[in-house]
């Protein structure tokens, strides 16, 4: 006997005791156990796709491709881009060859119709629609369900408050319950009565539906605007042209000086309107000492035809006040001069005769002028200079233009003559003019001098060369015409989703629970409870405002000591403190009979119908 229980005092091996220690924890945790030897089942590809729309739809998911968009849109603004001028993009890869080919190779002269930036925005677009579709379903079937069930202890809410109606009102609880349903109804809740019949009927109401439409309009608004956008990239085209008064313009491909069409363009889109330059008006200013001689005011009268055979349509055209035609829109984006001249060449034939639009290099209407004639015979001739509205000439002999009105015009240049290179193909810019392989007959530094010329005069070029004759000026206007399907419908969806975000931030959803009942002495007990979704630092107005029309409904004094208003979680804790600080329960029960009747029935088998 002492031998079995010198046994069983005697310690066990240390293995042995971590042995039994480990079984004894494993026993413990039969969830840890059941995890070890749970064997997780294979995703499979249903279940992997099921993943991958789950992640791809998630509202993360969607605000990082915004920004990955927005991030991708960079390179379109730090390299030349090929549909607005090939020609630089051709001039920047042989600029930087090392690395010009690369870039081209990852389409970043073709951003915004690449294959990576195109792959973002459809998945993004992908996204936002799926983002949309299930809450849209989700709440439309809550906005047709009843609203949720009343409460058991109404006390626990955010906003809580009781009334009591006097016995000798002759207000009975179904009564009451009914007034605060007629109340909420005016106020634009959705009102279910429960239980209107029995001794604690009550009501559950609701409103603020308007803040998830508001939301779900913003999100399908971005859809639109990201739709409209697509539309205008693929179907929509620009283009400039330069208009010398008395010059028309017609809708045809030919027509423009530079035209950038849309991904999926064609040449049919273009409608053959004309627009004609009949004259442009500047208003300078006169009178300011500051700003005296800068332009005020633009005004160009055309004359415009819907079709060939349609009637002509005298039209303004000003600075942001485009002219519409065709489904395009013409802005008025530059003017200046046009000197005119007749050219002959040096058998006398006439080899240039017409304006030539001077571009604008400095104040006062300052203007360089290029004039190729490619036509001229036995060599071709080219001139380079400068134009003058009103020339003044300094004590150096340094010309300079005193003023952009038409008031001493002259116009100066040098001139040469050689092979143009025009007769290559090769495509040239046609305000320069490349000098390297030309001879020139007069310059400055030269015996015969420069030209310098003033309406009416001629000036004959040596080595009888030719002529050249300044006729006069006239002013021209450059115009960008855009032609953009989806721009109207960018505008609405983009003031649809600037309207459903504002309602979203500024609609709250709300419910509203209203229970009554009639205490033994006849009293109509009747207590309130609000919650909000989300943060709404209004709901304590919204408890006030309803709180005042009950009251008035019922003809109640807002002072009553039988009425009382409880923020927000000290309902339970005022009448546990009340019953825990020693005094008498009948006196108590005597000075707040409101709070103990409200509190009993609270968990009353007429209340857990409602539950």
């Amino acid at each position: 006997m002492s031998e079995r229980v010198n046994d069983k005092n005697k310690p066990a091996p240390a293995d042995e005791t971590a042995e039994n220690t480990a079984q004894n924890k494993n026993a413990a945790t039969p969830v840890a156990k059941a995890k070890a030897e749970a064997a997780l089942p294979a995703l499979g590809l249903k279940g992997m796709l099921r993943w991958a729309w789950t992640q791809l739809t998630s509202m993360r998911t969607a605000l990082f491709l915004l920004l990955l968009l927005a991030v991708a849109a960079v390179p379109g603004s730090l390299f030349p881009q090929r549909p607005a001028n090939p020609s630089i993009v051709t001039q920047y890869i042989a600029d930087n060859p090392d690395y010009g080919k690369i870039l081209d190779s990852l389409q970043l002269y073709d951003v915004y119709s690449s294959a990576w930036f195109s792959a973002i925005y459809i998945l993004l677009f992908i996204s936002l629609i799926g983002c949309v579709v299930p809450r849209a379903i989700a709440h439309y079937k809550a906005m047709r369900s009843q609203p949720p069930r009343t409460p058991a202890r109404l006390s626990r809410l955010p906003e809580y408050g009781t009334l009591v109606i006097p016995a000798d009102a002759g207000i009975p609880a179904s009564r009451a319950i009914a007034d605060a349903a007629a109340k909420l109804k005016k106020r634009g809740y959705r009102v279910d009565v429960r239980d209107d019949d029995g001794a604690r009927p009550s009501l559950g109401a609701e409103r603020g539906f308007l803040k998830e439409v508001g939301n779900l309009v913003f999100h399908t608004s971005l859809i639109g605007v990201l739709v409209s956008v697509a539309a205008g990239g693929l179907f929509g085209y620009s283009g400039q042209r330069i208009l010398v008064e008395g010059d028309t313009f017609v809708n045809t491909l030919v027509g423009y000086d530079q035209f950038t069409p849309g991904t999926n363009f064609q040449s049919s889109q273009l409608q053959p309107y004309s627009i004609q330059l009949d004259k442009f008006q500047i208003t300078f200013d006169r009178e300011s000492k500051g700003k005296f001689g800068q332009p005020i005011d633009f005004k160009a009268d055309v004359t415009t035809r819907e079709t060939p055979d349609a009637p002509a349509e005298q039209q303004v055209l000003k600075v942001n006040d485009p002219v519409s035609l065709g489904g395009t829109s013409i802005y008025l984006t530059g003017n200046g001069y046009a000197p005119v001249v007749t050219i002959r060449d040096g058998a006398g034939n006439v080899a240039m005769q017409g304006p030539v639009v001077a571009k604008l290099q400095g104040d006062n209407y300052y203007s360089s002028v290029v004039i190729k004639v490619p036509d001229a015979k036995p060599d071709q001739l080219g001139f380079a200079g400068f134009f003058l509205p009103t020339a003044f000439v300094t004590e150096e002999g340094v010309s300079f233009s005193g003023d952009p009105e038409l008031i001493n015009p002259q116009l100066t240049l040098n001139s040469y003559f050689g092979d143009l290179g025009l007769d290559a193909g090769s495509p040239q810019n046609v305000f320069e003019l490349d000098v390297k392989k030309l001879t020139p007959l007069n310059a400055r530094n030269l015996d015969a001098g420069g030209i310098t010329l003033a309406p009416g005069s001629t000036y004959t070029l040596p080595d009888g060369k030719g002529s050249i004759s300044f006729d006069g000026v006239k002013r021209y206007i450059g115009v960008d015409i855009h032609h953009n399907p989806g721009q109207l419908y960018a505008l609405i969806f983009a003031l649809l989703a600037v309207a459903g975000l504002v309602t979203s931030l500024y609609v709250n959803r709300r419910r509203v629970w209203v229970r009554t009942g009639t205490h033994p002495d006849g009293r109509t007990m009747v207590e309130y409870g609000l919650l909000a979704r989300g943060e709404d630092h209004r709901l304590a107005a919204e408890a006030e405002t309803i709180r005042g029309l009950l009251t008035d409904e019922w003809g109640l004094d807002s002072q009553n000591d039988d009425s009382q208003k409880v923020p927000s979680g000290q309902a339970d804790n005022g009448r546990a403190d009340h019953g825990a600080a020693g005094t008498d329960r009948s006196e108590a029960s005597d000075a707040a009979p409101t709070e103990d009747f409200i509190q009993s029935t609270a968990g009353s088998s007429d209340s857990k119908k409602d539950q």
